[in-house]
């Protein structure tokens, strides 16, 4: 059984986005989008500040992590635990859940949750009754849906990608 990732948040998170699972690399690295072919740094960078992301994306994952939260965006995984050969989520076995009724109490001044990618869209429906079902009209925590930033993801230009992600991210900020 593979362990997940501690999630990036704090108290100013105000957008969480969710994955599914670390990759091999990720894992082994215990950095979130750790694998070089990952777009999901120069995505968000640059979808948030459209500005050129590389100076993020050059710098260690500790200043690029620091900047992230400093923006209000976490990072987790819809998944704590699971089965896997390989990175691909359409090989997750067995697969345990993060509390993500947590979020709220982790997150206070949470507004959206992203999810990044098909399999974590999967449990929008979840995540929504989760975050939402004792919340009052002006606390709703809105669910919306990012084209996934994996290089499994071929079919998807970086282009149309990032206008995917800022049509997301931007109204949110």
């Amino acid at each position: 059984m593979l362990q997940g990732l501690p999630p990036l948040l704090d108290a100013r998170t105000r957008i969480v986005i969710l994955g599914s699972f670390p990759g091999v690399q990720s894992l082994q690295s215990q950095q979130y989008y750790a694998h070089p072919r990952n777009q999901f740094w120069r995505l968000v960078f640059q979808a948030i500040s459209g500005d050129s992301p590389y100076i993020y994306c050059a710098s260690s994952y500790e200043i690029r992590s620091t900047a992230l939260l400093q923006l209000g965006v976490g990072l987790w995984d819809v998944y704590a635990a699971c089965e896997r050969e390989g990175s691909l989520d359409s090989a997750i076995r067995s697969p345990q859940p993060n509390d993500l009724a947590a979020l709220r109490q982790r997150c206070p001044q949470l507004r959206a949750v992203a999810h990044n990618g098909a399999e974590s869209f999967k449990h929008a429906r979840t995540v929504h009754q989760l975050l939402n079902s004792n919340a009052s009209p002006d606390s709703v925590v809105t669910i919306h849906q990012l084209p996934s930033s994996s290089p499994a993801n071929a079919t998807w230009s970086f282009e149309r990608k990032l206008a995917a992600w800022q049509a997301v991210l931007q109204p949110l900020i």
